[in-house]
């Protein structure tokens, strides 16, 4: 025996400026339903409507065609600047609503035509800038005024806090910094070693091996790893604190999130590059040493007295200021966008990845910077 056709039934109710749906019957994917701009239409086509509510005292049945119908008709309402409720509804639907709310759509997901002119694009991109900017120099200034409090003791942070920031900095990160600073030793000298060979100078492997860890290549290798694991964390951990309102929290105790929680990072960071940089340079030699050893047949003390004839104290402090600058622009765009974060948990994905590009951006950039000055002052 054939089972009767689910129905899908509203009723409307208008006093006023105010009218009230009232939804019953089975609303399921196999029965038949209204469309969302059915509905709207004939809420809107007697009188000029100001709020709607949408009970269900009498639903029989339900999936998630109901939250879909209501989240469709709650944008058309949205969009003629109708206030729209939907609490009287039962409380899971309602609970699911709240939560589709709650998490923004993300750009480019919607398969809608964006009808804004040009001029509006490049206005609302400008002004996102300027916002951008203006919380960046604040961010700054905040930073600054914190790190004056610590030099008088007057910063409010835990020094264990700091400790921990230096054991995840520091001794945590040595294999990465291993692996990464030994294969770039390994792929300069081998890449070297096979253009030099042609004119029987390899022993100036040495020199290219040497001059390019500890002047640059070292400090720079360095702050792309730290950037990836170390400012991606940071951007992650405020992000979070900023999604379950703990920042809030530390602001309504009279405690300054940029002293609690940015400043160790931010001193952490910076006190460990020079050392993971330093350690860096030292791998990176090894592995060119490894290269030279094998590929070019080179005594180990002939490569090692090379190197140290091709480097001076000059080439290590370049290394090493270099690394001091990339560890506060790590941490600074790590806290920065952890800081700035949405309410959501897909926020804290496009924190942590802004995070790492602007990190990595910030690097490429102190680089060029650094290497032009340092020609022009001729060291």
């Amino acid at each position: 025996m054939r089972e009767p056709a689910k129905t899908s039934s509203f009723e409307i109710r208008q006093e006023g400026g105010a009218a009230e749906l009232q939804i019953s019957g089975c609303w399921v994917a196999d029965a038949k339903r209204p469309a969302a701009e059915e509905v709207f239409a004939l809420l809107t086509k007697k009188v000029a409507v100001s709020a709607v509510s949408i009970t269900a005292d009498e639903l029989q049945e339900s999936d998630m065609s109901l939250p879909t119908f209501v989240l469709a008709l709650h944008r058309l309402c949205h969009q003629s600047d109708i206030t729209f409720s939907f609490d009287e509804l039962p409380e899971a639907t309602a609970r699911l609503l709240r939560m589709a709310q709650a998490v923004p759509g993300q750009k480019g997901v919607r398969s809608e035509l964006d009808n804004s002119s040009l001029l509006s694009v490049i206005g609302t991109d400008a002004m996102a800038v300027g916002r951008g900017w203006h919380a960046t120099l604040e961010f700054i200034g905040g930073c600054c005024i914190a790190l004056g409090r610590m030099a008088v003791g007057r910063a409010q942070f835990r020094g264990s806090d700091l400790l921990a920031v230096i054991q995840e900095c520091g001794a945590r990160a040595l294999p990465i910094v291993s692996l990464i600073g030994f294969l770039m030793g390994l792929i300069l000298a081998f890449v070297s070693a096979m253009q030099l060979k042609m004119f029987g100078a390899e022993i100036y492997v040495a020199n290219l091996v040497g001059i390019g860890i500890v002047r640059v290549l070292g400090a720079v290798m360095t702050g792309i790893v730290m950037a990836g694991r170390t400012g991606a964390s940071f951007a992650a951990e405020l992000g979070t604190m900023q999604v379950n309102e703990e920042i809030d929290a530390l602001e309504t105790l009279g405690i300054s999130p940029i002293d609690f929680l940015v400043l160790p990072r931010l001193v952490g960071l910076t006190l460990m590059m020079p050392l993971l940089c330093a350690y860096a340079d030292l791998v990176g030699l090894l592995g060119g040493l490894v290269v030279g050893m094998s590929v070019l047949d080179l005594p180990a003390r002939l490569y090692f007295n090379q190197s140290m004839e091709v480097l001076d104290l000059t080439q290590v402090v370049i290394g090493l200021c270099t690394s001091i600058v990339f560890g506060v622009l790590i941490a600074m765009a790590g806290c920065l966008q952890g800081m700035l974060c949405g309410r959501s948990s897909a926020a804290v994905g496009t924190a942590t990845n802004t995070a790492v590009v602007n990190s990595i951006t910030c690097i490429v950039v102190a680089t060029a910077i650094i290497t032009v000055i340092c020609s022009v002052l001729g060291i």
